[in-house]
């Protein structure tokens, strides 16, 4: 397998976690958290991120209802992957996301904000799906 940098996503309207990974360590790390409601802002920092860790792949946490079927918040972290898609070029993933800001929360450990760690999770399910 090519090695490849991976930027992953945990999307929500009021802020973005996001996740730093590669295919050649298949390890992922929580990066930070965009606060921002502003689209204009968010895009910028992710235009920045991506300058400067220069991924050749996208990941984004898809919000699946229990059951796993759609509901208002898949079709929000779909409009954003097709945003991604469309501004910077680059193939998106999506990686069903239920659990994940519970299992970031137990590794906090703590009440404190767990978007990045949660992109973390989200990033690390694809990492270890990969053959």
């Amino acid at each position: 397998m090519i090695e490849e940098t991976l930027l992953g996503f945990d999307f929500g309207e009021k802020k973005i976690g996001v996740a730093l990974g590669n295919t050649l360590t298949r390890q992922a790390r929580p990066l930070e958290i965009i606060f921002s409601e502003v689209r204009q802002a968010r895009f910028g920092r992710i235009a920045n991120l991506i300058g400067q860790w220069q991924p050749q792949r996208l990941v984004v946490g898809l919000a699946l209802a229990c059951d796993g079927g759609e509901q208002l918040a898949t079709a929000r972290c779909r409009r954003f992957a097709n945003q991604l898609d469309g501004r910077f070029g680059l193939p998106v993933m999506l990686v069903d996301e239920r659990g994940s800001s519970l299992q970031a929360q137990d590794l906090l450990q703590s009440n404190a904000p767990d978007d990045a760690m949660a992109a973390m999770v989200i990033l690390q399910r694809y990492l270890d799906a990969l053959p």
